[in-house]
């Protein structure tokens, strides 16, 4: 009992940081996919912001749904926008608020995980409060749950369809009526959320199967449940559809609610004649070889010996160790046991959760591009699993050091300028100097991320700033923009920004000019242009850990 209660106290702080982590500003950048799949595009259309569109989001390569961006950043950006046009908040939209709102719906939206492991714990052998304590303690939880990524989202819909799938394994009964209905509309908007949703949905689906088929209920009830998932999957991505198509055919949602009756005909007539089904973009793009190698190529193993470890520390090894063991216990039962859906409902609870885990990991491992946040929604059976009695109880002091520096790292130092740079500049552009006196702003980033435009709170009429984004050019390509900027004649009020890191900052000085100001904003660690550990050990490393916004003296 006095454990339980130390549990539930660990828990409730470790809840009540994960609030503070998000409503703490400035917030750190972790992947440009937490901004540009979501609140960058709502951010265009709700609150007609300049942004930067990207691919996906085109309409002629349409490859994410619109549905779950308008439900999250969509309604956020939404309610801020009403607010202040009811003058309750004559300021609501501001770079503050356009980061953290988003964010703190999916921080609310992270606590579906906690009442997963909560139902899930006791059907699968696990102390409830010690999962809790483990999934609340775990920096994937704190850092990407809290995150506007499609991947957040594919976890929090593994986790519910866990939750049905696992209803009824006490008492072995069929179904609830509802489940079939409720699993089939998870599972297509998981599909639509992200198409790699069914390698995680896969495993629970034949469990879910393997039940019904055990039960001892007639077929008409089996084909029951079956038509129900059927139809209520099916008319759940005709409600994904019709969405993308009105939204991919009419360009914006603006342009949509402000046509006329002529126009919203022909809008109509678009739909007939075509209909947008974004998985099937998705995967037609993904399937391609050449295509997954533009945005990196991996090993196909980095998955297992990479990435899990990265995520998950020693709890990914445990599990490996775990799975090694018990596949050679079990893989005779695949023909003894009526196949797998009888394996997966006559196996202990151990053996089930280890292939809810490692079947999704191995199916994404056949893809060559492999990131660390394709497998979060993994932490659910992974914490499950780790919860049972006597196991990882030695090693508590290692998972908490590792998810310690985990924290640190991708929440605190990655990249951890940028954000705060862009409320820096957008104070600036919006300053009572700046309205008094109309400026022109050239923002010039490189050897960042790509920065979310919107954050600089710049309405689409609004053509006084520039944003260049060089990515990771060279000295030389870098040089001869930056020159040709300070050279230029055209612009008498111009105000010329340098974005960049203080490990390649010496670039700048190579480029032969002048500069008027400059500011430090520490910290800032770029892993692609990384701090040499001599730097860090000298006088100069607060420089080498900070990101650089530099003003350049133009030239006369």
């Amino acid at each position: 009992a006095g454990s339980a209660m130390v549990a539930r106290a660990l828990w409730a702080l470790l809840a009540a940081l994960r609030a503070g982590w998000c409503l703490l500003p400035p917030g750190r950048y972790l992947h440009p996919d937490a901004f540009f799949q979501a609140p960058e595009v709502m951010a265009g259309d709700i609150l007609n912001l300049q942004v930067y569109y990207p691919w996906e989001f085109l309409s002629n390569s349409p490859c994410r749904t619109v549905v779950f961006p308008l439900m999250t950043s969509g309604v956020t950006y939404w309610v801020i926008k009403s607010l202040q046009q009811l003058d309750i908040c004559s300021s609501c939209i501001n770079s503050y608020t356009l980061l953290v709102s988003p964010r703190l719906l999916f921080t609310i939206f992270s606590f579906i995980l906690d009442y997963s492991v909560y139902r899930l714990a006791p059907f699968w052998g696990a102390d409830p409060w010690k999962a809790l304590v483990l999934l609340a303690g775990s920096y994937v939880t704190l850092v990407f749950y809290t995150r506007t990524f499609t991947n957040t989202l594919e976890g929090l819909l593994f986790a519910l369809l866990m939750v049905l799938v696992s209803s009824r394994k006490s008492s072995g009964s069929s179904a609830e009526p509802t489940s079939s209905s409720l699993i089939g509309v998870i599972t297509t908007a998981g599909f639509f959320n992200r198409p790699t949703f069914l390698a995680f949905a896969l495993m629970p689906l034949l469990y879910w199967a393997g039940l019904i088929v055990d039960s001892q209920k007639s077929i008409k009830t089996l084909i029951n449940h079956l038509l129900k998932l059927i139809l209520c999957a099916c008319f759940t991505a005709i409600v994904f559809i019709t969405a993308d198509t009105f939204y991919f055919t009419s360009m914006s949602l603006d342009n949509l609610y402000s046509t006329n009756k002529s126009s919203l005909i022909d809008v109509i007539a678009q739909l007939h004649d075509k209909m947008i089904v974004t998985p099937f973009n998705f995967l037609s793009y993904n399937l391609n070889p050449h295509n997954l190698a533009l945005h990196g190529s991996h090993p196909r193993i980095t998955h297992f010996i990479v990435n899990g470890v990265m995520l998950f520390g020693i709890l990914h090894i445990l599990a490996i160790g775990a799975g090694f063991r018990m596949l050679k216990k079990y893989v005779h039962q695949l023909i003894l046991v009526r196949g797998l859906p009888g394996l997966l409902v006559h196996s202990e609870g151990s053996p089930v959760l280890l292939l809810f885990y490692f079947f999704p990991l191995a199916f994404l491992s056949l893809f060559s591009h492999q990131e660390p946040r394709f497998l979060i929604p993994l932490i659910l059976p992974l914490v499950l699993f780790s919860a049972s009695p006597n196991r990882a109880v030695k090693w508590k002091l290692l998972i908490v050091l590792f998810n310690l520096l985990g924290s640190l790292l991708f929440g605190c130092l990655h990249q951890g300028g940028l954000i705060p740079c862009l409320f820096h500049l957008e104070q600036l552009i919006h300053s009572p100097a700046s309205s008094s006196h109309p400026r022109h702003y050239t923002l010039l980033f490189a050897h960042t991320y790509m920065p979310p435009r919107s954050l600089l709170n710049i309405k689409k009429t609004d053509m006084h700033v520039e944003v260049i984004d060089m990515a990771g050019s060279g000295e030389e390509t870098l040089c001869q923009t930056v020159q040709q900027r300070a050279s230029d004649f055209t612009c008498s009020n111009c105000h010329i920004f340098i974005i960049i890191p203080g490990t390649v900052r010496a670039t700048i000085t190579k480029c032969g000019v002048s500069l008027k100001n400059e500011t430090l904003i520490f910290p800032h660690l770029s892993m692609e242009d990384p701090p040499e550990i001599p730097f860090l050990s000298s006088g100069n490393w607060r420089s080498q850990l900070g990101l650089y916004i530099l003003e350049l003296e133009r030239d006369h």
